[in-house]
């Protein structure tokens, strides 16, 4: 029988966990591209606008996680400076067992914390199930883009 599924902040040490949870998203076709650790560490563990980078874990094993940063001036979403950006990730056979809801009350206390008035999640448009969870988390389409719906939650 498994464990409770805990959330804990994300160490340098977890970016292979990161990865094979992305990996196996690009394994069921839910990603364009696979990943390793480094750009794990690149992208969500030590990038310098990183606030937070929680994880999901069941039995020593990373089911998910979901990252805060603050906006930067050119960043490749479009996103206003001094805005929330969140990116949230779910290994595909942990679905539907309430991670993201989870996640995204741990981020959004950590947002509040951080004084973030917006964040921004710009979901492709071809991912029905990241469409679907950010409506639901209480985000809103509010722009247009390139092969994305940018949605904003505004606190």
């Amino acid at each position: 029988m498994a464990t409770e599924v805990t959330l804990r902040p994300a160490t340098l040490a977890d970016a292979e966990a990161m990865a094979a949870v992305q990996n196996a998203i690009f394994a069921a076709g839910l990603r364009k591209t696979p990943v390793n650790a480094e750009r794990m560490r690149a992208v969500y563990l030590a990038h310098p606008n990183s606030i937070t980078t929680t994880l999901a874990v069941q039995d020593g094993a990373v089911l998910g996680f979901q990252w805060l940063g603050h906006a930067w001036a050119g960043n490749e979403y479009g996103v206003e400076p001094g805005w929330g950006m969140i990116g949230t990730h779910i290994h595909p056979q942990a679905g539907r067992l309430g991670i993201g809801r989870r996640l995204f009350a741990e981020t959004l206390a950590v947002a509040r914390r951080a004084g973030l008035a917006q964040i921004d999640a710009s979901i492709g448009a071809d991912n029905p199930g990241g469409l679907a969870y950010y409506r639901a988390m209480g985000f809103r389409p509010y722009r247009k883009s390139e092969g994305r719906i940018p949605h904003r939650f505004d606190l």
